[in-house]
């Protein structure tokens, strides 16, 4: 019997005093491995196919040029001659490029007009290449332009459109012609990038991915981890695992207010020393109600227009301080601001008075 009762003390203790267990979330969700991205890619091309709703060639010079240069490519020369067709447009081509792309990958791309076209529906891309930041080829784009935009107009000039008629994407509408070189598997160390800096989480990173290998992580700052894979064990086999293992994220407290659309954020570490608070509203109103003064029959007066004013002032009551006391949760605190019974506009004044009182262990961070 005296055994169980001090078992059950025991975990009454723990309950008592351990502190909240911490969420925890894995390391590929909370940071990125450097060099491991995407890269945009840019062309720019010509949409053919278009009813009647393509650029307007005579205010559109590069149109007009571009076209004269692909007709020339394919043996057709239209230099000098009146065209003056509203079947092409314009356009620049966007993608994002894959960090381990291989060539003949397909991926989607993006398609945006650069003159004065109506619309791109029903157009077809020709053939663009996509160049990277440095100047090089790396994907080759074509097909049709879906925009999911509808438009409709009528004989009197009256128009309906809804979506961006002007811009559309291409899924799977380009082809990847050469690799970024990144060797990924030959590197002998990669680093870890926290996508939230934070000291405490950088060391609790490496130390779980030490516990699991040891001698393999060192947390270099804040915000990165730099790690090097165990002997026997490939670099890209070593971040599979290493990416699955829990960590613990600390957030630091803080407070996020928008004050135009009355939203008020805070983290589970905010916390806000013991402060009286007392909230009320005080409206005054005035009314004019003006009187006409009449003179008496026969007499040398004159009509006139008297003011009469009534001021009230009126103080909502009910409204007592109230103590918010120190708090150990963020529960306590989001019940103690309830508690005085405000909206969150009202609420976002209070928090910003309670910093500057100096009772708010927090940043307040206004978007």
């Amino acid at each position: 019997m005296q055994k169980l009762l001090t078992v059950l003390f025991a975990l009454a203790a723990t309950t008592l005093f351990s502190g909240p267990v911490a969420a925890q979330s894995r390391i590929k969700d909370i940071a990125a491995i450097e060099g491991v991205r995407t890269n945009q890619l840019v062309g720019y091309g010509l949409v053919v196919g278009l009813n009647g709703t393509g650029d307007s060639l005579r205010n559109a010079p590069f149109t007009r040029q571009s076209l004269e240069g692909m007709t020339e490519r394919l043996g057709v020369n239209i230099r000098g001659a009146n065209a003056n067709t509203k079947n092409t447009a314009a356009v620049l081509v966007t993608a994002d490029l894959p960090a381990f792309a291989t060539p003949g990958a397909r991926i989607d791309v993006g398609v945006a007009s650069l003159g004065d076209a109506k619309s791109l529906l029903g157009g077809t891309l020709i053939v663009t290449s996509l160049q990277g930041a440095d100047g090089q080829v790396y994907a080759v784009a074509q097909g049709s332009v879906q925009t999911g935009s509808v438009s409709g107009s009528g004989s009197s000039g009256s128009s309906v459109t809804r979506g961006v008629p002007t811009a559309g994407r291409i899924a799977s509408g380009a082809t990847v012609e050469a690799e970024t070189g990144f060797q990924f598997g030959n590197m002998q160390e990669v680093r870890l990038t926290l996508r939230n800096p934070d000291f405490t989480t950088a060391q609790r990173v490496a130390a779980a991915i030490n516990t699991a290998f040891p001698n393999t992580a060192l947390a270099e700052n804040g915000s990165v981890v730099a790690l090097r894979a165990p002997p026997q064990m490939g670099m890209a086999g070593f971040i599979s695992r290493v990416e699955n293992l829990p960590v613990a994220v600390d957030v630091p407290a803080k407070v996020i207010i928008d004050e135009v659309n009355g939203v008020i954020v805070m983290g589970d570490a905010v916390r806000v020393s013991t402060v009286a608070i007392a909230q009320g509203n005080l409206t005054i109103s005035v009314q004019e109600t003006p009187q006409v003064s009449q003179p008496a029959p026969f007499s040398q007066g004159q009509t006139v227009v008297v003011p009469d004013s009534a001021v009230t002032v009126e103080e909502e009551l009910g409204r007592e301080i109230r103590i918010v006391n120190g708090s150990t949760s963020l529960s306590t605190l989001v019940n103690g601001l309830n508690a005085l019974g405000v909206s969150p506009r009202d609420m976002i004044s209070i928090l910003q008075a309670i910093k500057a009182a100096g009772a708010l262990q927090a940043e307040i961070e206004v978007m």
